[in-house]
Formats: C-alpha cells, sequence, structure tokens
C-alpha cells in the first residue's frame, strides 16, 4: 500500500485561484463549517474538522478547499493536518473569508 506522501497534496498558488471557485468552495455549509473550526483553531488534524459525511465526502470536500486556495495540509506522522491560507486568502480575495465567517455564525 502506498503511503499518502508518495502523493504530494496541491496547493496552487492563490492567484491561480478563480474568485468563483473561491465562492463555491464556500458555499457549501459542510466546507464552511470546517473552515469555521480552522480560523477558530489552526492546526487540526483532519478527523478533528471532519463533516459528518463519508470518508469519500469528506476527502472530497478537503480537496474542493485545497484546490480553492483556502487549506494547507500537511502530514504529521500519523496525522495530515489542516490550517487555513489566511493571509494569502486575504489577500487575493480580501474580506471574503470575514464574510464568510459571518455567515457561518449565524447559521
Amino acid at each position: 500500500m502506498a503511503s499518502r506522501t508518495a502523493t504530494p497534496l496541491d496547493h496552487p498558488a492563490l492567484e491561480d485561484v478563480s474568485f468563483s471557485a473561491a465562492l463555491e468552495a464556500l458555499r457549501d455549509p459542510h466546507r464552511l463549517a470546517m473552515v469555521a473550526t480552522l480560523a477558530r483553531q489552526p492546526g487540526q488534524p483532519c478527523g478533528a474538522i471532519m463533516p459528518p459525511v463519508s470518508k469519500p465526502a469528506a476527502s472530497r470536500h478537503f480537496k474542493i478547499l485545497r484546490a480553492a486556495g483556502l487549506l494547507r495540509q500537511w502530514d504529521c506522522g500519523t496525522q495530515r493536518l489542516n490550517a487555513l491560507r489566511r493571509e494569502e486568502f486575504d489577500t487575493r480575495f480580501p474580506g471574503l473569508l470575514d464574510l464568510a465567517l459571518t455567515e457561518a455564525t449565524r447559521g
């Protein structure tokens, strides 16, 4: 069985992320909840922020957040840790993450 580090994770340059991709990533309630958790507590393992969905669905949510430039993931031992790319994302899309997080607290 191949290790998960055999395939590097794709973390796109933020200038390559479209506004529509960022909006699409933030419009799903599960992904928005994941982002809100990471905004409060960076460096969380996948299991700590995984939405109540199947593992394949959760993997898809993580992939969409990475592709939108919102999430940085790295392996630490047997865990995969997550953090928001907050500063980079805010530079690319000023105010968008703050607005989304405000919506998340209302929801």
